[in-house]
């Protein structure tokens, strides 16, 4: 039964790439590097198909006859297919998302360009096939897309990012050109040109035919969202216990932060009024407060990157010199985030595909628009102060997602790794930003601890304000005070998170859900294991064993 179950893997792993070869370039599987993704009725039902194959295919297998290993990859496999062909036949986002084909004509040649997996001059010959593909991508991606079903939000964002495809050719594409033989760069040079004249009549479509015309809803509605939430959570968390668990969390950690505060603020100021006990008012005011104090270091406008740098040296010496997981040898390196990729939020972390081990990881990082005012940069700047900025390095690098997919990719199942659950991911990468904190990281800072739970009260409202706003129809001036007052966000990051809010639905779930799930697995380890509980030897088990859902 392992050996039939092996041999539908192996299939699947080596047909599934065929449906989008740009997403199996970042995967790390380069068989199809000279080819553009069909976006056509007849590509989608060839897609619906297989799915519906190779769940025939696993049905007709005794699960429980299976190792144990290939139980869990059994019920990875079944629940990719089944979600799969709900988005095709349900969701269909295809129809109405133009930030997938935003995505996916950047990352055509950025998959290619940014990453050394292959010579140089072969890269280059696949991206001069690509371009030359990109007319008729384009043209499938404007006959597919209903105006009428696109949300305005969603076109607004596209015709920003459809620009950054270009600054892709630029930065990364036309440095090379002389590294080809004549007559290759010519081609080449030809391809750019063909493939620039194609986005840029994309562009007159996005900003004369389709934003105009765009009257979808971005908000999913109940039916549609509870689906997607347990599709995208493959857990027992429901809308109803998340938004439960969230609140009681919320006034929890708040109270928290009120006693770290007051404790700080009585050590200045030993004659301050701050009561044990004190009133809503007395608690936002006093944690407002101290977070001020945080506030005022913060890094220039144009050293967030050197600033990221800086932090990711603390982070691991401080893991090395505690003692708290193994850190990888391979490579990262902290970048501007590609244009292509902006408008959605301010970092993430770019690991290489699953098949790909030992590449690079890019820590991306966007830079502050060059439009915004003064206003805007100083209230951005309060929000990724100093500590926040430590704060997100540990979530996006270390000992966060680099770290973690680093050692989940190094499992032998390369299913496992294909089929990586976000909320593994995401959860623990919330969880050692708290973890970090309670092993006294920056010599147990009080304004640390203070900026790390105020991150943890960004996951807990992110998770409220995802149903509220795509169920309970959630309005811009609710949303921003939730996130402003409850959660003490700055402007600038509440807007941001407004806006991701409507381009994505149920993803902003994960964090909170994730880090849930991982500190129950920790409470049952440390309960199973007693004295014997390590803390390097929990986290370097815990994420042995790839990425799959952690319950």
């Amino acid at each position: 039964m392992d050996a039939q179950f092996q041999g539908i893997t192996s299939d699947f792993i080596a047909d599934f790439s065929r449906f989008s070869p740009i997403n199996a370039t970042s995967t790390g599987d380069h068989r199809y590097d000279d080819l553009v993704d069909e976006i056509s009725q007849e590509s989608r039902d060839q897609e619906r198909d297989f799915y519906r194959e190779m769940e025939g295919l696993l049905s007709a297998l005794d699960r429980d006859r299976l190792s144990r290993a290939n139980q869990v990859d059994y019920q990875l496999l079944l629940h990719y297919l089944q979600r799969q062909q709900w988005q095709l036949n349900e969701l269909q986002e295809w129809a109405w998302n133009p930030l997938k084909y935003t995505s996916l004509a950047g990352g055509a040649i950025y998959n290619l360009m940014a990453r050394d997996f292959g010579p140089l001059q072969e890269r280059l010959l696949h991206a001069t096939a690509r371009l030359n593909q990109f007319p008729r991508f384009l043209e499938q991606v404007r006959e597919t897309l209903d105006p009428k079903r696109v949300p305005k939000e969603h076109a607004e964002t596209a015709l920003k990012q459809n620009r950054g495809v270009l600054s892709v050719l630029k930065n990364l594409v036309e440095p090379h050109l002389a590294k080809l033989p004549q007559e290759e760069q010519r081609q080449l040079f030809d391809a750019i040109a063909l493939a620039t004249a194609a986005v840029n009549e994309h562009q007159k479509w996005l900003e004369s035919d389709l934003f105009p015309n765009a009257l979808g809803d971005f908000r999913l509605g109940k039916e549609l969202y509870d689906q997607k939430l347990s599709w995208t959570l493959q857990t027992n968390f429901s809308r109803q216990r998340i938004h439960d668990l969230a609140s009681a969390e919320l006034k929890r950690v708040r109270a928290e932060m009120y006693d770290i505060s007051r404790t700080f603020l009585l050590s200045q100021d030993p004659t301050g009024n701050l009561p044990l006990s004190p009133s809503p008012q007395q608690q936002q005011a006093t944690i407002q407060q101290c977070l001020e104090l945080a506030y005022l270091e913060m890094p220039a406008r144009d050293q967030i990157v050197a600033t990221a740098e800086a932090s990711m040296k603390i982070t691991v010496d401080f893991i090395r010199e505690h003692n708290l997981v193994t850190v990888p040898s391979d490579p990262l390196e902290i970048i501007l985030m590609p244009e292509f990729q902006r408008g959605v939020s301010f970092a993430y972390c770019d690991s290489p595909g699953p098949l790909d081990v030992g590449q690079k990881t890019f820590y991306a990082v966007a830079p502050l628009p060059e439009s915004w005012t003064d206003e805007q940069c100083e209230s951005f700047l309060r929000e990724y102060n100093l500590r926040s900025i430590h704060n997100l390095t540990i979530h996006e690098a270390m000992p966060g997602h680099f770290l973690q997919i680093a050692h989940a990719n190094r499992y032998p199942s390369q299913l496992r790794a294909v089929l990586a659950s976000g909320v593994f991911i995401e959860g623990w990468a919330c969880y050692t930003e708290q973890m970090m904190s309670e092993e006294g990281f920056l010599d147990s800072d009080p304004l640390m601890r203070l900026i790390t739970l105020k991150w943890y009260l960004r996951s807990l409202v992110n998770s409220l304000i995802d149903q509220a706003i795509h169920v309970d129809g959630l309005q811009r001036e609710a949303a921003m005070r939730m996130m402003t007052e409850d959660a003490f966000q700055e402007e600038r990051e509440a807007a941001a998170k407004w806006i991701r809010a409507q381009l994505t639905s149920t993803q902003l779930s994960t964090y909170f859900v994730g880090y849930q799930e991982h500190r129950a697995m920790r409470g049952a380890a440390e309960k199973h294991w007693k004295a014997n509980f390590q803390l390097k030897t929990y986290h370097d088990r815990a994420i042995s064993f790839g990425a799959p859902p952690v319950r």
